[in-house]
């Protein structure tokens, strides 16, 4: 598994949650691979970043918890399933298993914030 370092940051007011990759900019795709959590992709396929709009009810957690700044996503794709798990503080907040509709290639990615 790789780990990579990540930028994240929660927006109250608008209850908007982004993670992304720190040394990657901008995305080519957006997937909806939730109700609501969306896995950006570069041009390659490779995810890049994580938007969760009205993310406390999407996550159904209260919003002093998506201020943490210790946050970890793991990003699995094997085949035909993509594997997301996202834990905030140790604790894990979502966890989610979808289809692989969107051509991913294998990847086991951890990112952490730094």
């Amino acid at each position: 598994m790789e780990t990579k370092q990540m930028i994240s940051s929660y927006d109250e007011i608008n209850d908007t949650f982004v993670a992304k990759i720190s040394d990657k900019n901008g995305y080519y795709a957006n997937y909806d691979i939730a109700d609501g959590i969306f896995l950006n992709i570069d041009k390659n396929r490779f995810p890049v970043s994580v938007h969760i709009n009205n993310a406390s009810n999407v996550l159904n957690v209260e919003k002093g918890i998506l201020k943490n700044p210790d946050v970890s996503i793991l990003i699995e794709c094997r085949e035909d399933k993509i594997c997301f798990r996202l834990s905030i503080a140790d604790r894990e907040i979502f966890s989610n298993k979808s289809f692989n509709i969107f051509e991913m290639p294998e990847v086991s990615y951890e990112i952490k914030a730094n």
